[in-house]
């Protein structure tokens, strides 16, 4: 469920994104193109699932790269900074949040993306190991190298006084602001492959949603045609809440915290020497992160409904005090030891339900693994037989059939 919360807030920050690009550069209202984008995708991706998905991310690549190298060159040409506004804005200087961010961003980043089933997808879509580990560090060193030159945008939007502009404008649209100042040709340019990686990268999030929901949800046991209605009908209480969403800064920081507070947990069960943990700890742990969140936010402001808008993070990161560090703190920590606290209940319950029913105690009795299934086309063979491979030699192996236990 926590997966399905995160790619819906994914989907939500994608398409409100758009809407907020499309008014900045264009000065229209971003609503029709939201909707022609929901409707595009929804077609082509209800048809093609995510084998679509894989062809489109190729045209998102080749857009990335595309609009970096024209924004690098059209901004080194045509960009004047104003050199009074380097010292006054003080981006250079040593500030609170940039410290506080040296935690808060690996923590955000690395916890949410367990919640991103586009990864694993992926993941598992390679061939072999050595193609997954070449094409991830090819990723992380383009990755790197685009994140820093649109990064470095922030600060130049700041300096040529693109933003915050008049009205005053998000700072996660600061990019599109300086490119704004450029000539009309580029701006129509940067319009068309901004809404072309947006529609790429949408198309993703709803094919990881509807297959991460049938998976989770039915063990794919629905008919093909209710999962190509499960991604018409997704669309549509995504693209409410993000014609209504204040900022996409605000809703990927929720998302981050309801990963914050539940990856701990879930990652002591993915050890084979933790064999004793249950779905019953991961699940208490998690909402107890929540609620550890709120029980900091209420004691440091003093009121309890301050201490909820902290779960939500309505201040987003931009406040001068230690209010979203604390919470990005309490989260993991107030994660485990409820999880911990639940381990120690579950325990306690079992072992006085053995004695006095005069049964075995064992939850601490490690479980036998079922073997797995190696499958060869359309033959299934036990793992004591020869391993089977498809035409071109991947290896492919069904899940373990024994099922992890909730309590």
């Amino acid at each position: 469920m926590a997966r399905l919360i995160t790619l819906f807030l994914y989907m939500v920050a994608e398409l409100s994104a758009l809407q907020q690009i499309i008014n900045a550069l264009t000065g229209l209202n971003g609503l029709w193109a939201v909707v022609t984008e929901c409707i595009v995708t929804t077609i082509y991706t209800s048809l093609g699932g995510f084998r679509i998905s894989f062809v489109t991310d190729n045209i998102q690549g080749a857009m990335v790269v595309g609009l970096v190298i024209l924004a690098v060159i059209t901004v080194g040409v045509e960009t004047n900074i104003d050199k009074d506004l380097i010292h006054s804005t003080n981006l250079l200087g040593s500030s609170l949040l940039g410290w506080q961010l040296i935690y808060i961003l690996p923590v955000a980043i690395l916890t949410n993306d367990f919640f991103i089933s586009g990864f694993w997808m992926r993941t598992f879509a390679s061939k072999t190991d050595k193609d997954l580990i070449i094409g991830t560090s090819i990723a992380t060193a383009a990755i790197a190298i685009i994140l820093t030159l649109v990064g470095a945008s922030g600060l130049l939007a700041a300096w040529t006084g693109a933003w915050p502009g008049n009205p005053p404008q998000e700072g996660s649209i600061a990019f599109f602001l300086l490119l704004k100042q450029l000539p009309a040709w580029v701006v129509g340019i940067v319009i068309v492959l901004t809404v072309s990686l947006s529609t790429a990268a949408f198309d993703s999030l709803q094919s990881a949603m509807v297959s991460t929901g049938s998976n989770d949800l039915f063990r794919n046991k629905l008919n093909l045609w209710f999962i190509r209605l499960a991604v018409v009908l997704v669309i549509f209480p995504v693209a409410v809440v993000a014609l209504k969403s204040p900022s996409v800064l605000q809703i990927y920081l929720i998302s981050d915290l309801v990963s914050a507070s539940s990856i701990p947990v879930l990652v002591i069960g993915l050890s084979d020497k933790c064999f004793w943990w249950r779905g019953f700890e991961v699940v208490l742990g998690g909402l107890g992160g929540l609620l550890t969140v709120f029980v900091f936010g209420t004691i440091y402001y003093g009121n309890g409904k301050d201490g909820a808008n902290l779960m939500l993070l309505t201040e987003s990161l931009y406040v001068d005090n230690w209010s979203a560090f604390g919470a990005f703190v309490a989260a993991p920590v107030g994660g485990l030891l409820w999880g911990f606290g639940a381990f120690a209940l579950r325990i306690g319950v079992q072992w006085t339900l053995a004695k006095t029913r005069g049964h075995h105690f064992d939850a601490f009795d490690r479980p036998s693994p079922a073997p797995p299934i190696f499958i060869a086309g359309a033959r299934e063979r036990s793992s004591n037989d020869e391993e089977g491979e498809d035409g071109d030699h991947v290896n492919h192996t069904k899940a373990s059939s024994l099922k992890g236990r909730f309590w």
